[in-house]
């Protein structure tokens, strides 16, 4: 079954947001494993012997996950020398987590928006005002860290990616991201964000920032041309790394738990 990604736009977003198994596992490069619902014969702990490149994302629930991203965070942000920076569950906010052999190795929060707000209001609030005012629904990321010991573009995209997902789900149409300004090259190179917001100090990290913006059906023609290509794709942003948009409709039905 294909699956259309304009009519599952908000369709099943409590499924999702309610799912706390594994939600898709991988190798690097990546060989997809896990894209229907894990039952009670088929233990995760099997998907271990396809060896050490083996990766899981999943999304974050429970305290003790909470705490052990957190440290992930605080390392990655104290070696770029930022302030420490705790996670923290909110209504309007969604953790995704990477593992290897059950350590967690990279994370990304999506924040959307609601009638509280988002991290982003506090300083950059007229940008977002005027991307409201255009009808636009804006999804936040914030909270970015890979392992250095693990890290690849392949981590990367694969966060980014079902990042992307769950703002679809959320009916998101345009991603934010507050960044440093030494960032702000990788951005646009890697990713395609441009910049909406001059820089400003952001006070909760006590640092110089600046706002980046990206319209997500730029994201999806990436996704759709470059996808899954890795490094036969002439393109040297960080696209040819996500899954494949074929794999997306797999990864989607499973977040959904559609079958197909």
């Amino acid at each position: 079954m294909t699956l259309d990604l304009q009519k599952l736009i908000g369709r099943g977003r409590r499924i999702a947001d309610d799912f706390d198994r594994t939600i898709i596992s991988f190798e690097s490069p990546y060989r997809l494993k896990d894209l229907s619902p894990v039952s009670a014969s088929d233990p995760e702990t099997q998907e271990e012997g396809l060896g050490e490149k083996l990766f899981k994302l999943r999304f974050a629930q429970h305290d003790e996950v909470f705490n052990n991203a957190s440290m992930l965070v605080q390392k990655r942000y104290a070696w770029r020398g930022f302030p420490k920076a705790h996670l923290k569950k909110y209504p309007n906010r969604i953790t995704i987590l990477s593992f290897h052999q059950e350590q967690i190795v990279g994370t990304v929060t999506v924040g959307y928006d609601s009638e509280e707000g988002m991290l982003v209001d506090e300083i950059y609030k007229p940008e977002i005002d005027a991307l409201r005012a255009q009808g636009r629904k804006v999804g936040e990321l914030s909270k970015l860290a890979i392992d250095e010991n693990i890290g690849s573009k392949q981590l990367l995209a694969s966060l980014i990616h079902i990042a992307y997902l769950y703002g679809l789900i959320h009916d998101c149409t345009d991603a934010i991201i507050e960044i440093v300004p030494r960032h702000k090259a990788f951005y646009e190179r890697m990713l395609g964000f441009k910049q909406i917001g001059e820089e400003r100090m952001n006070n909760r990290v006590n640092f110089p920032v600046l706002l980046m913006h990206l319209e997500l059906d730029y994201m999806r023609q990436k996704i759709e041309e470059f996808g899954g290509k890795g490094k036969e794709a002439k393109d040297r942003s960080l696209y040819p790394y996500f899954f494949s948009a074929r794999d997306q409709q797999g990864i989607l039905a499973r977040l959904l738990r559609e079958e197909g």
